[in-house]
């Protein structure tokens, strides 16, 4: 039987070319052959959830139980990454990512904890191996930003925020009110409302006027109308923080 015999493979590209190559290289000073860099270990989730969080809650945990078995629900509604795509076999080995499930309302004096809890609970979730998209801001912040402006598109930033996996919208109730602020807050509750979207809010404010709240301060169902204290009742477990403000004793 005659064996098939084959050629010295073929360089991809001849001499001549090769050394008008290495002269470009040259003139800018690249080198092939020069060995790359050691590259760092990718940054670990929480890492980078902490470049976002404030200073003042890179510690923060959710002591609080009833944010702790909201952590827990959050995480136990957690999915494979593809899960809802066309093949939800690929990528299933991928973190978990957050989807459907409750909200948390946490209502108190100011300095009893609220945001604190929030930022713990947001750490907790990254820690325990969920893919975390999230989004927070102060409302007086939000409306801010929604506000038009040249060379910004407000509709489109507040559609993002509302199909954000994760929300925290602080201090809810604490802007001046307006007819349009009314809007913002209710297209962006009813849609996470209806969609199950979970979110986290805080407020100074309870939720109704009871007979003991003094007369010249607010409830939170005069800043934000009927509509929206509506459905934070159907989609938010409802916290109280009581106690001191723990600014004034930390100083």
């Amino acid at each position: 039987m005659t064996r098939a015999r084959y050629a010295d493979p073929q360089p991809a590209i001849s001499e001549r070319l090769r050394e008008r190559l290495d002269a470009k290289l040259a003139e800018r000073g690249l080198d092939l052959n020069r060995p790359l860099p050691d590259s760092s270990e990718p940054v670990p989730a929480l890492v980078a959830a902490q470049a976002r969080i404030p200073v003042d809650y890179r510690a923060a945990l959710p002591e609080h139980p009833d944010v702790a078995a909201w952590v827990r629900a959050i995480v136990g509604n957690a999915v494979a990454p593809n899960a809802d795509g066309m093949n939800p076999h690929y990528g299933t080995a991928g973190r978990r990512q957050i989807t459907h499930g409750p909200s948390l309302l946490l209502w108190g004096a100011t300095g009893t904890g609220k945001t604190h809890q929030a930022y713990g609970a947001i750490r907790a979730l990254t820690a325990a191996g969920c893919g975390v998209h999230w989004y927070a801001a102060t409302a007086a912040d939000l409306y801010a930003d929604l506000r038009p402006r040249t060379g910004a598109d407000p509709e489109y930033l507040l559609r993002r925020i509302m199909r954000m996996p994760l929300l925290l919208l602080d201090d809810l109730g604490a802007a001046k009110p307006s007819e349009w602020t009314e809007e913002i807050t209710f297209r962006l509750v009813n849609w996470r409302c209806q969609h199950r979207l979970p979110t986290i809010f805080t407020s100074n404010l309870p939720p109704l006027r009871a007979d003991e709240l003094p007369a010249r301060q607010a409830a939170l169902r005069e800043r934000v109308g009927d509509r929206v204290l509506s459905r934070l009742s159907g989609m938010c477990t409802a916290v109280e923080f009581t106690g001191a403000d723990r600014r004034f004793q930390r100083s």
